[in-house]
Parts: C-alpha cells; structure tokens; sequence
C-alpha cells in the first residue's frame, strides 16, 4: 500500500516506522515546511493518506484528499464542529473519510465498555461521576478528543447527565469548577511527557470507582492509524473507527 502522510511530526514518524515495517510504502510527506506539495496529483500517488496535522490545517487537507479521490484516515481533532459537513461532502462527492478520536486498539475497548459501565450507573444514582485526561504540554486542543469521546459515551448512556464542560487546571479560570447536577465535568491536565492517560471516576461517600487509561507512548496511536488505512483503503463513505472494530459483547 503507498501511502501520504499529511503532518510529518512526531505521530508522523511513528506512523511512518510502523507503515515500513509493514511492508507498506510512503510516498508523500507534508509538514508545515512544504505544505505547498500538497496537490491533487501528488496525492494521486498514493492509496491511502494518513492525517496527522493541527486543528488549522486539517480541513483544507481533507478536501484536497477529496478532490484527489483519495481515502483519508484522519486523527487530527479540534475539527468535529465541522463535521456534520465534513460528512456532507464526503458523501456528495462518493469520497472516503475515516475519522478517530483515538486510534488505540487499547483506547477503542476503553471506549466500549465505557458506554456499558455508564448504563450500568444508572442504577446507582448516589455515584458522582467525572473525567480526568492528562496529556503532555504540546497538546494544542482541551479537553482532548479521547476525552470527548469519552464524555459522549457516558453522556448517551448515563441518563443524569445533559453536557459536558471542560476545566483546563493550569488556565487563569482554573479556581472556577462549579459545574450543575445535570453537568459531566471534564478535567484536563498538562503536564511534560505524558502522552494520554484518561480516567472515569464514579465517586460516592462510601468508595470510589476508577476506570482508566493510561498510554505508554505513541506506538498504539500509530498502529491503529496504520490499521485504518489497512482498513478503509478499497472503502467508500464516511467512517468511525468504531466501524473497523467489532465489538459484539
């Protein structure tokens, strides 16, 4: 399989080792130094592109990759306002769009059986519940999307919980954690090189329940990255990761 990478950072690289070591071959690499070889045909050169950019760069990749009528495996969060449509698009123009939060083997179970212990809760309405994501001080988006997608697991199917809202500690508003009954507070932390650790925890006067995550490095990002491209390579439409992982428990 050729592949583009569209942001050739850190996750670029790693993707990049785990591709090679999969036999596969990288023929496109962008990053904000050549951001203008980004071009329909320079594109067509590969089967699959993996988008690892910013927030800023993201969408106009996405649509170069449509207009190149190449699929995209897209990693990049902070655009999901977007994506209504992002979807839209992707579906008039018969384009291929696969799209993670998280590509983690790992995080994808966590994100399961999240949704089921959540259900669960609502039998135990005493238990406060919250979310705790933890991630090194280059992370440009908060709370991250792995906390997100979190949170709506536990939005969907907790039925105490309307929305969720965010408090970044070390932001000037950090004393301010007042959040409402009906409310999911998410709690994000920047600390120097922790690459992701994610924590649900139901809290009640007699104990505490704690469900959690925590990533050793970035390889299992961008195995599951390499995986989707695997995946999605000979696929039309607009895709989850969830729907390349078949959980049926």
């Amino acid at each position: 399989m050729k592949i583009a990478l569209l942001g050739y950072g850190k996750m670029g690289k790693i993707i990049e080792g785990i591709a090679l070591s999969r036999q596969h071959e990288i023929v496109l690499k962008i990053d904000k130094d050549n951001q203008h070889d980004l071009t329909v045909e320079n594109l067509q050169k590969a089967d699959v592109a993996i988008e690892f950019s910013t927030p800023g760069t993201v969408l106009d990749n996405i649509s170069t990759c449509f207009s190149a009528g190449v699929p995209v495996v897209v990693g990049t969060t902070g655009w999901h306002n977007m994506m209504a449509s992002v979807k839209a698009n992707c579906e008039e123009s018969g384009s291929t769009l696969l799209y993670a939060t998280n590509f983690s083997v790992g995080v994808n179970i966590f994100f399961h059986v999240n949704k089921i212990l959540a259900k669960l809760m609502n039998n135990y309405p005493y238990y406060e519940v919250q979310v705790e994501e933890i991630h090194h001080t280059q992370k440009l988006d908060s709370p991250s999307g792995t906390a997100i997608t979190i949170a709506e697991g536990i939005l969907d199917n907790l039925e105490s919980k309307k929305e969720w809202v965010n408090l970044l500690t070390n932001a000037p508003t950090a004393e301010d954690n007042t959040v409402t009954a009906d409310q999911l507070l998410i709690e994000s932390h920047r600390i120097e090189n922790v690459p992701g650790t994610h924590t649900v925890i139901y809290d009640s006067e007699v104990d505490s329940i704690e469900f959690k995550h925590t990533a050793h490095n970035r390889n299992g990002f961008a195995l599951g990255a390499v995986l989707a491209a695997e995946w999605v390579q000979d696929k039309k439409g607009f895709y989850s990761v969830e729907d390349m992982f078949n959980f049926n428990v």
